[in-house]
């Protein structure tokens, strides 16, 4: 059990490991005193403790109710009356993309094209030795007035702050990516580049030629040619993501995507002891869930901070692009019904191979269409591979009402994030207009229907 701290009336975490309160090496006993505790049971029984005793592995061996007299302990620390809870388990996270987030320009929360610009200016004058500007976190949804959402941004707005090194910034949702001239020419999308499968290159009005956004798999044109992280670059982005977990209280999370370079990073911090968060490893492609698993799922490696379990797949993209694959087009946007990332059958392969030696299988699928498609897929391959394979379907965000009847069947679970209805709660309404939004974040149905949540 690890534990958080919370100030009182505030609710901001302070930290997110028992370690954190204590010296290190922990080498004995240690009560903790004069806590406001609180934890939950399996059941959702609520414990409420006044102390706890941590023993000299670091783990929480006892709790006391106030007015219960304490154990002898070599050592003891004042709590202060702070709010003690268990640790969060985020059941989506992406690690490294979170620690490079860090080390590069941050567009999160901005609220005009022309903040965007002026956060980029100031990052390329404080770093005007990268060879490349990289960031994230833009949002043309935000850029916008009520009831009238920014446009996409172009190359030409980059060129205008960037002109002399390639710029690359992804979206928010990491499903759709905005690139100066320089980045464009590097990666050779001109008029001629034809829209990948599964992907679309945004064009200026009235021509072929290249907006400056690219979704989806039409991204890898330009991500490939990216220089990536160095080792050391990567080492320090574990460190900063473990710092933004902390700060949230998060202690365990599910990555969803991992890499051979993400999980060799995870390993050399586990080496030298400095892997504090559980990870839960999901595989990005099946050659790197053979080449870390082998024949099967890895052992709990560094006392239980890490283990490759799974394998992440992608079947379509994310609303705020149009990526998402829908059922009928766009309300905004009437020839587009978003990207099929997979076909049937490499969905049902991929799923397949995965299955086989014992992986679980969580796939992405946001559109009413792509939920469609994962719940037929594991409805036929439920009869190959029984048992309770906990079949993942992530964020199943926009359901059709006809398909949420189906959640409830081979135990399939709707890894839903309650940010994506909050973020999209406009947007939404613009993409699928109101009246096929009745089975859009829907836990509530979705949990009655036997889904698990």
């Amino acid at each position: 059990m690890r534990i958080n701290v919370i100030l009182p009336g505030t609710g901001r975490i302070l930290a997110a490991l028992a370690l954190a309160l204590l010296p290190a090496p922990l080498l004995a006993d240690t009560l903790i005193d004069n806590v406001n505790g609180l934890s939950v049971d399996r059941d959702g029984q609520v414990t409420r403790f006044a102390a706890l005793v941590i023993d000299n592995q670091g783990r929480v061996v006892q709790v006391l109710p106030r007015g219960q007299k304490p154990p002898r302990t070599d050592y003891r620390e004042d709590g202060h009356g702070r709010t003690v809870i268990p640790g969060l388990i985020d059941a989506h996270v992406h690690v490294m993309a979170l620690g490079l987030a860090q080390l590069s320009l941050d567009l999160s929360g901005t609220r005009s094209l022309a903040e965007a610009l002026g956060r980029l200016a100031a990052y390329v004058a404080a770093n005007p030795d990268r060879p490349w500007v990289v960031g994230r976190g833009w949002n043309q949804e935000l850029w916008g007035t009520p009831g009238s959402p920014g446009r996409f941004p172009t190359a030409a707005d980059l060129d205008a702050v960037v002109s002399d090194r390639p710029v690359w910034l992804e979206r928010v949702d990491g499903h759709a990516a905005w690139a100066n001239s320089a980045a464009l020419k590097a990666a050779g999308v001109t008029a001629a580049t034809a829209d990948p499968a599964g992907g679309r290159i945004e064009r200026i009005a009235g021509s072929k030629r290249p907006a400056g956004v690219l979704v989806d798999s039409a991204m890898a044109r330009v991500t490939d040619k990216v220089p990536p992280p160095r080792a050391a670059d990567r080492d320090l982005a574990l460190v900063k993501a473990q710092d933004v977990l902390a700060r949230h209280g998060v202690t365990a999370v599910a990555d969803m995507g991992t890499s051979l370079d993400d999980w060799m990073t995870f390993r050399r911090a586990g080496d030298v002891g400095r892997l504090q968060v559980r990870i839960m490893s999901y595989a990005l492609t099946i050659p790197e869930m053979i080449q870390i698993g082998g024949t099967g799922p890895t052992p709990w490696l560094y006392d239980d901070r890490l283990r490759m379990g799974g394998l992440k797949l992608f079947l379509d993209g994310a609303l705020g692009s149009r990526g998402a694959w829908l059922k009928a087009p766009y309300a905004d946007d009437p020839k587009n019904t978003g990207n099929q990332l997979l076909a049937g059958a490499q969905l049902r392969n991929l799923m397949s191979r995965a299955a086989m030696d014992h992986f679980q299988v969580a796939v992405h699928a946001i559109g009413d269409a792509a939920n469609a498609e994962v719940l037929s897929a594991i409805e036929e391959l439920s009869g190959d591979y029984p048992g309770d394979r906990r079949w993942r379907i992530e964020h199943a965000q926009i359901v059709d009402p006809a398909d949420i009847a189906r959640f409830g069947h081979h135990g399939i679970i709707a890894s839903m994030q309650p940010t994506h209805e909050t973020s999209d709660r406009l947007m939404a309404v613009a993409r699928m207009g109101e009246a096929r939004l009745g089975g859009a974040y829907a836990w509530k149905s979705l949990s009655a229907a036997g889904a698990r949540l």
